[in-house]
């Protein structure tokens, strides 16, 4: 397989070892210095892009890859309010995207018992839930994507919640934001994000009653397990046309 690297930070530097130990072959690596060569005479040949950029340039690039077309990996966050017209585009020009918000077979594992405690509390009652990710000072949008995607899970199953709000003390760029804890809406989830040292990713799911407590949490300790995913995920999209996600792949 050739592969092109979309953004060669931590993310990408991972992603480039672990092509090369599974036999791949890197043939573009994308980064800010050479952002103009993301275009068709440099993709020709490629047969798949994995791309970890910033939420200010997913979109452009995905775009490129889709009108060039490259399948393309994605796993950047941020952005996804314009994910579904990408999805069409793909669709439309017979091409080949795979996204999601996290490429860790545990934390996918973690979003179907997401999405089967909050139907069991929907029957049940009685809890208040809340999410709360930390992850490192570089990261930087707020709240990740994987705590969203957990909410929309609780969101689709849960009757009581509507939305979700965050709560990001000290993080500039974070959506929905509320300024204290206690403003969240009744019928919003409340996802609590935290920035410190270099933690990869953690993430709490939390019921509570006046009685008890009941918690689902994902930790991961190294990007390894993140660009592994992503490995996988463009050696099951090369050869395909459509849009996938992990729960395509884990099937």
């Amino acid at each position: 397989m050739k592969a092109a690297i979309i953004g060669y930070g931590k993310m990408g530097r991972e992603i480039e070892t672990i092509l090369r130990e599974r036999g791949h072959e890197v043939a573009l690596i994308i980064d800010m210095d050479n952002a103009a060569e993301l275009d068709a005479a440099h993709l020709q040949g490629i047969d798949v892009a994995l791309e970890f950029t910033t939420p200010a340039t997913a979109y452009r690039n995905i775009r490129t890859c889709i009108e060039c077309g490259t399948p393309v990996v994605s796993g950047t966050t941020g952005w996804t309010d314009r994910l579904a017209e990408l999805q069409a585009l793909c669709r439309e020009r017979g091409g080949a995207l795979f996204y999601a918000s996290n490429y860790c077979l545990g934390v996918n594992l973690m979003f179907r018992l997401n999405r089967q405690l909050a139907e069991m509390m929907n029957r049940v009652g009685g809890y208040e839930v809340r999410i709360e990710e930390v992850h490192h000072t570089q990261k930087k949008d707020a709240p990740s994507g994987t705590a969203i995607t957990l909410a929309e899970g609780i969101i689709d199953r849960l009757d009581t919640k509507q939305g979700w709000v965050n709560y990001a003390p000290g993080i500039e760029h974070a959506a929905n934001r509320v300024e204290r804890s206690e403003e969240t809406p009744a019928d919003c989830v409340e996802i609590r994000s935290v920035r410190e040292g270099a933690v990869p990713g953690i993430h709490t799911v939390s019921y509570e009653s006046e009685d008890d407590r009941l918690e689902i949490r994902h930790t991961i300790k190294n990007r390894r397990t993140l660009a592994a995913g992503a490995v996988v995920a463009a050696e099951f999209l090369c050869g395909k046309r459509g849009v996938y996600g992990m729960d395509d792949l884990l099937k």
